[in-house]
């Protein structure tokens, strides 16, 4: 791992070795759930000083996907992310220091402010592998159907390799 920081300049998310987890609950939150989202493209500009460094994100939100067939149509219909009208949601960070990032999240055509507890991240020459996890309240994004049945927040957890371009 470098002490110094990663080196300035432009990385690219590596979309075959990243990944977004979530964790719910379902049945009026007797029942966990477990899912994933893919990343679709993204990229990391890092900055001096790194406050001004900035990071957009696309996911690919027809990627959302539990297991569960039923559930993953369910979600993937008008009822709830609505994929058809919105098949991406974006992340883009408007602040980021060592510990945290800061931005907005647009899921469903709604944006709300978001922000990244960095739990882990190793820099290499070229390379930057964070782990950062953040809480969603799904109902904050207009995703309010089958309230009590469908867990209202989402535990999520992101796994991101970066290399510079």
């Amino acid at each position: 791992m470098d002490k110094r920081g990663p080196q300035l300049g432009r990385y690219q998310i590596d979309t075959n070795h990243s990944t977004i987890t979530f964790r719910s609950r379902h049945l009026f939150g007797l029942l966990p759930v477990r899912g994933t989202f893919a990343i679709r493209a993204g990229t990391v500009d890092v900055a001096e000083p790194l406050t001004d460094s900035g990071i957009r994100v696309e996911i690919d939100a027809a990627s959302f996907h539990t297991g569960s067939r039923q559930r993953d149509e369910d979600v993937l219909s008008a009822r709830f992310l609505d994929v058809g009208r919105h098949p991406v949601m974006t992340f883009v960070a408007d602040h980021v220091d060592r510990t945290a990032i800061t931005g907005a999240l647009t899921a469903h055509g709604v944006t709300r402010p978001v922000s990244l507890s960095i739990e882990q991240a190793d820099v290499s020459p070229g390379t930057i592998i964070a782990r950062a996890t953040t809480r969603v309240d799904r109902t904050e994004f207009g995703l309010t159907a089958a309230r009590g049945l469908a867990g209202r927040y989402l535990e999520v957890s992101l796994e991101v390799t970066c290399v510079r371009m």
